[in-house]
């Protein structure tokens, strides 16, 4: 018999918020969280604006030590793990730690420290040959994307299967579909599983402004994330992490955990086609959705709501249009689908896991997150993508997307627990 999952435990650092309630406040709201970059000065840049957590790490209870050692994205995982453990009423004690795992999704590692000391050994790109002697004793932990899982094993205790997952802007559910294979067979009893990203830094900007995939729309930050709109002309840069507590069903059971969602299917393709490029048939995601549909035994009629990957590229928004018409057929167009990125940002191999936060949120509360900043439907892109404002809606069935470079599709389904729901 195979081992159900479920989640009972989330932790989101976001734009506009710390924490899982300020999180869907702000998604529920249709509010937008996008501004110019205020970590840097972004005026040489093509494009000057992202969505940036308002983030004091000791606020949220790490100490001087933690923050020294600690890139912004570990931070963020740490504290997404304190949530969601406290969330998940886990007593770690009390668990055998070597059935406890960790699994981390990050595209870009700890890119904005590496950045940061970079500049300080090559006194700021002056010299070819760097003087050493001036990094930080943690400059390798930075440079090991291993480091950021480490972290959270280390918060937890876990002795457990422990992983990073870097698939570009799909880690954030792959880490989450790795986790649910190791409970599924056995390795492990409990997940603490998620994404995180902080890479608003000139390296990463400069990097997107050099294909034009950022929006040069600087002057209306709070408006320049447009998935599914005509006028849209690329992605709002974000950052933040969401990390989850999963359980084998009958563990959380056991000890009385509520559960917000059961992850009952996974599936993930890679197009062999381009790094950046995308047929524009959809086939390759709608491969990923097909899989995951049969894995967690639903037909496509009952899918109540699609969490689009929604990045706001004309290339984006056309393929995925195109794979969820593919495997949904005639529903497609019953089906509400909306784009948190539009409220935001792309945060990255982090979005994944915070896309997947809001649909378990949904189901929950029975919600459907809007996509803000849509006036214009683009005529090619349309579906139901939920306009500006949150729609109530029974959720029974959610299915989560995301596409990354590299020719990345995955697809995530979560279904409304069967008895224990929040």
């Amino acid at each position: 018999m195979t081992r159900r999952v479920a989640i009972t435990g989330i932790g989101v650092v976001a734009p506009g918020g710390t924490g899982t309630k300020e999180f869907w406040s702000l998604l529920t709201a249709g509010r937008t969280a996008t501004r110019r970059i205020s970590f840097f000065d972004p005026s040489p840049f093509r494009s000057q604006l992202a969505a940036e957590c308002d983030f004091d790490p000791a606020a949220h209870g790490l100490g001087l030590q933690e923050i020294r050692r600690m890139d912004r994205a570990a931070q963020f995982a740490v504290v997404c793990t304190r949530e969601a453990v406290g969330d998940a009423g886990l007593e770690l004690e009390e668990l055998d730690p070597t059935r406890l795992g960790v699994t981390i999704g990050s595209a870009v590692g700890c890119t904005m420290s590496l950045e940061r000391e970079y500049a300080v050994v090559s006194d700021e790109g002056r010299r070819w040959l760097v003087d050493h002697t001036y990094g930080v004793p943690h400059l390798y932990n930075y440079l090991v994307p291993g480091s950021l899982a480490t972290e959270v094993a280390w918060e937890v205790g876990a002795e457990g299967p422990t992983a990073v997952v870097s698939t570009g802007c799909t880690s954030g559910l792959d880490t989450l579909g790795h986790a649910v294979q190791l409970i599924r067979e056995g390795s492990t009893d409990v997940m603490v599983a998620g994404a995180t990203d902080a890479p608003i830094s000139p390296i990463t900007v400069a990097c997107f402004d050099a294909i034009k995939a950022t929006t040069p729309r600087n002057d209306d930050p709070e408006h320049a994330s447009r998935p599914f709109d005509r006028s849209r002309n690329g992605f709002v840069l974000g950052e933040g992490a969401a990390v989850f507590v999963l359980e084998e069903l009958e563990h959380a059971r056991r000890r009385g955990a509520p559960v917000y969602a059961e992850v009952s299917g996974f599936a993930s393709r890679c197009n062999a086609f381009h790094m950046t490029g995308l047929r524009p048939d959809g086939r390759e995601m709608s491969a990923a959705i097909d899989h995951a549909l049969r894995q967690a035994r639903v037909n496509p009629d009952d899918v109540d709501y699609v969490n689009a990957h929604g990045s706001g590229t004309k290339q984006n928004d056309r393929h995925e249009t195109a794979a969820v018409k593919l495997s949904l057929r005639d529903h497609a167009y019953r089906t509400p689908m909306s784009s948190i990125k539009s409220m935001i940002g792309h945060s990255l191999g982090a979005i994944g896991s915070i896309e997947v936060a809001a649909c378990a949120l949904a189901i929950r509360d029975g919600v459907v997150p809007p996509t803000a900043n849509l006036h214009e439907p683009d005529p090619e892109c349309d579906l139901d993508y939920v306009p500006l404002q949150a729609r109530e809606k029974r959720l029974d069935t959610v299915l989560s997307v995301g596409s990354g470079f590299g020719g990345f599709q995955s697809a995530m389904v979560l279904t409304r627990p069967d008895g224990g729901e929040r």
